[in-house]
C-alpha cells in the first residue's frame, strides 16, 4: 500500500485533508493556510478558487488565464505577521519556486465577512 502524496503546499498531509478541504469550501483558519491553499490552487490550475479568495476591492475583473505549462516546484514560507484567528489582517512572506525561477513576495491578507482573503502582494528582491 503506497502512502498518499503530500499536498503541493509543502505540508506533509495529503491534498484532500490539507488544501483540498479549503478548495471544497471550508474556510482557511489563518492567512498562512489561505496562502498555502492559493499556492496549491495555482499548482492545480484552480482559477475559480483563486478569484473566490481574492479581496473584492483588488480582485481582477477579467477571468484568470493560468498557464498549464507552468510547473510549480515548491513553496517556502519565510515569515508571517498577524493572520491568526485573533487578527483582522496579516502578511505572509514566501518564496514560490517554479521550473526556471522563483517568486519572492510579501502578501497581504484581510478578513471579509469572517473569511481570510488575499489583498495584494509586494515582490521582494
Amino acid at each position: 500500500m503506497s502512502r498518499p502524496t503530500p499536498c503541493p503546499c509543502g505540508l506533509p498531509a495529503p491534498y484532500d485533508t490539507c488544501c483540498g478541504r479549503y478548495h471544497s469550501g471550508a474556510p482557511a483558519p489563518t492567512a498562512e493556510a489561505l496562502m498555502r491553499s492559493r499556492y496549491t490552487a495555482f499548482v492545480r490550475l484552480d482559477a475559480p478558487y483563486l478569484l473566490r479568495t481574492w479581496h473584492p476591492r483588488t480582485r481582477p475583473a477579467e477571468p484568470l488565464d493560468l498557464d498549464p505549462g507552468m510547473r510549480w516546484t515548491g513553496l517556502e514560507i519565510l515569515g508571517t505577521g498577524g493572520g491568526s484567528a485573533f487578527h483582522s489582517a496579516g502578511t505572509v512572506t514566501f518564496r514560490a519556486s517554479y521550473r526556471g525561477g522563483a517568486i519572492h513576495e510579501r502578501s497581504r491578507f484581510e478578513r471579509v465577512d469572517g473569511a481570510w482573503v488575499y489583498v495584494d502582494g509586494e515582490f521582494l528582491e
